[in-house]
């Protein structure tokens, strides 16, 4: 984690809508199909909200299980000890993007990264609601990638959507944190701590 080592923050410097990309230390089945920015093994994104406006308490909004929740900071800083912060550098209403983002909350967490279904996955939060002021997407859609750099899906996978009786959802429109922190829709302005 050493990249990001001279652009260190603290909760002061974090602006509204900021997006909190979280690094691993060991491979998963995350990591082992997506890579983040600078080759970053990030797993998992939430969006930084202060309740009760500009001086507020600092929250993130995230989509893990059960639901979508509001989590104080420092309670996701301590599970995420490695978090990259990146900044949407596009004209774009952040209030109403962060609005729609609480609208999510408590929603149930979707587990099946299914971009057809009501539940929400971390990435697919950001995807969805960060709007332009004219409400486009500022991140369109992908196609979701499960296969490894040899171009095999992987055996997790397989077996993950096997034992749900569904085939791996390859190619489908989606989204994922690592490949989010690579839009050039968004500038990474440090790490936090």
């Amino acid at each position: 984690m050493a990249l990001f080592s001279a652009l260190a923050l603290s909760g002061q410097d974090l602006q509204e809508g900021d997006l909190l990309f979280c690094c691993t230390d060991t491979a998963n089945a995350i990591t082992a199909v997506t890579s983040g920015v600078e080759g970053l093994p990030i797993d998992h994104v939430a969006v930084f909200h202060r309740i009760g406006g500009e001086n507020g308490i600092p929250y993130v909004i995230e989509a893990v299980k059960p639901a979508v929740q509001l989590t104080p900071l420092d309670t996701f800083l301590s599970q995420n000890p490695h978090v990259i912060i990146g900044r949407v550098n596009v004209d774009f209403d952040i209030r109403q993007s962060v609005r729609r983002c609480l609208a999510m909350v408590d929603k149930p967490y979707d587990d099946l990264y299914l971009p057809s279904d009501s539940a929400i996955y971390c990435s697919e939060l950001v995807q969805l609601n960060y709007r332009s002021v004219s409400d486009c997407p500022i991140f369109e859609p992908i196609p979701m990638s499960f296969h490894d750099s040899t171009g095999r899906v992987t055996d997790y996978w397989r077996d993950f959507y096997g034992q749900r009786g569904m085939i791996v959802p390859e190619g489908a429109p989606g989204t994922n944190p690592g490949e989010l922190s690579r839009r050039p829709q968004i500038i990474i302005i440090g790490r936090y701590r």
